[in-house]
């Protein structure tokens, strides 16, 4: 990939080559002297961490973190046990069962990872402001409503998963000492943190390789206000026990000086995305390319480079058989398979196949450049998507029930067994935007059809109406693999008959650390 000189500087950024303080280095005076220091340091490095290489890390490549909470516990994919693999003390089998306690490490490791970077945010504000006798007027505003966009961001992400949570704002105080406000005071927080940075941020596309390469920019902010507001009714009920929200009809805000409920304020900013020139590709597959830095579709994506990045993308290697990934040259975990309800919802082993199918999974008899995979046992390999079940142990199916991940393209020359890839990964894409947009627009009386027959057509399969079940289903189709899973069963009142399970414990260690913090309403 060829890349600008700003973008090699960023990408050793991501690397984590920088500390988080850069004093150990530097001074501090030293460090904050010049416009570019205070840039470098205070606004480059929050990036370090929207991907990972440890469990827990990075909001999407890592397991065991924000992404796993939110596609492990759906009815799209799970880790079923395979004899004496992925058993893990029944951690994956809680995710799947909804039977998760309030003392699950990865749960609390996530916690930890989304309020340390809260928390560098508070730190960059703080310091940006100190030293703001080194920056133009202009170089000020754009960094702190970055830094603010970033934090507002994690807070989806906090508040999404856990509800009612600290919300700490500044550099002086921590999630320890910190009580929780209620999750519609957090939801408002967000909105008005986003709103407030985007005059300010760059209209420059994030996905594309140069200055804005893997930053958060408007149309990044454009489709995160978009999802707030298509989930106004969940984010606006501070009991989400009691059967009863809110109605988005009924919930206003201001966008643009004009007073919209939450569906037309949805509309609103999908109607920006369109404007601002973002599309369709008419090949899906090239979103999830080893080469899509040119994508029309993507919004946000993790930068990823094998020879510049640290960032890993841990799903592919995770899902394939160990002999698959041998055919490739690599490794593999041999875990991770869709369930039979998404099997059975793509159409599989039926006429109305969809055609999203064949890049989504791998399934049936595998083949590696042409040539079919063996087993040890000299048989072919042959995934079988209708006998996964939770537990395989003693099935002939115990290696190779499930179809598995394929939705990206497999980088023949990555690292680590497939885990350093050139593929950026996907985050925030338009497909989803005409998805919500369709949506909003069922949801305020209107008709949808226009923004969801688009997503259809592209996919080659036939129109059918645009009503609320034929959206839920069409996301699982179209975003299969893609971390939203949770969040839009939450929506739709379908991802537990325990309300309460929308909602994600708070970490016992955290309420042991902050008396202040009471456990969320169904876990006591």
């Amino acid at each position: 990939m060829k890349k600008s000189l700003f973008t090699i500087a960023l990408c050793l950024l991501l690397t984590g080559c920088l500390s988080e303080d850069p004093k150990g280095q530097l001074t501090e005076k030293d460090a904050y002297a010049t416009a570019a220091g205070v840039e470098l340091h205070l606004v480059n490095n929050l990036y370090n961490y929207i991907g990972g290489n440890q469990d827990s890390q990075g909001l999407m490549g890592t397991p065991r973190g924000v992404y796993d909470f939110n596609s492990l516990t759906t009815d799209e994919q799970m880790l079923p046990i395979r004899g004496g693999d992925w058993y893990d003390g029944g951690f994956w089998q809680r995710l799947h069962t909804h039977q998760w306690t309030d003392s699950e490490e990865p749960l609390q490791n996530t916690w930890n990872y989304l309020y340390k970077v809260v928390m560098l945010c508070n730190r960059s504000l703080y310091k940006i402001d100190r030293n703001r006798n080194v920056l133009t007027s202009a170089q000020y505003e754009s960094y702190t409503a970055e830094v603010r966009a970033i934090r507002a961001m994690y807070y989806f992400y906090i508040m999404d998963l856990f509800g009612r949570v600290p919300l700490v704002t500044s550099y002086s105080e921590t999630p320890e000492t910190t009580g929780q406000t209620e999750r519609s005071a957090t939801y408002a927080f967000i909105l008005n943190e986003l709103n407030a940075a985007l005059p300010n941020l760059s209209m420059e596309r994030s996905n594309y390789v140069g200055a804005n390469y893997g930053r958060v920019t408007k149309p990044v902010v454009w489709f995160l206000l978009a999802k707030l507001y298509l989930n106004a009714e969940i984010y606006a009920d501070d009991d989400w026990t009691d059967a009863h929200r809110p109605s988005g009809s009924g919930l206003f805000f201001q966008v643009d000086g004009h007073k919209l409920n939450a569906w037309q304020a949805a509309i609103a900013y999908c109607e920006k995305l369109t404007a601002a020139g973002y599309g369709l590709e008419a090949d899906p597959a090239k979103n999830f390319s080893v080469q899509n830095e040119t994508s029309a579709e993507n919004i946000f994506v993790i930068p990823m480079d094998k020879l510049l990045y640290a960032n890993q993308f841990l799903y592919l290697f995770r899902s394939r058989h160990y002999a698959h990934g041998s055919a490739l040259g690599m490794d593999a975990e041999n875990g991770t398979s869709a369930t039979l309800s998404t099997v059975r919802a793509f159409g599989y082993g039926t006429e109305n196949l969809d055609t999203r199918w064949a890049m989504d999974f791998f399934a049936d008899t595998v083949s590696v450049d042409g040539k079919v995979v063996m087993l040890d046992n000299g048989k072919p390999l042959v995934y079988n998507p209708l006998e996964v079940r939770d537990n395989l142990t003693g099935s002939p199916y115990e290696q190779t029930a499930g179809a598995r991940m394929k939705k990206y393209e497999v980088d023949r020359q990555a690292y680590s067994d497939g885990r350093l890839q050139n593929n950026d990964i996907v985050l925030y894409r338009y497909a989803d935007v005409l998805l919500m947009q369709a949506e909003a627009l069922v949801r305020n009386g209107d008709d949808g059809s226009a923004p969801f027959d688009a997503v259809r057509a592209r996919a080659g399969m036939p129109l059918r109406s645009c009503t609320l079940t034929n959206l839920l289903t069409e996301r699982l189709l179209e975003l299969m693999w893609e971390g939203w899973r949770r969040n839009d069963l939450v929506r739709f009142g379908e991802f537990d008959t325990n309300a309460y399970l929308t909602v994600f414990p708070i970490p016992q260690n955290v309420l042991d650390l902050n008396g202040k913090l009471t456990q969320n309403k169904g876990y006591k």
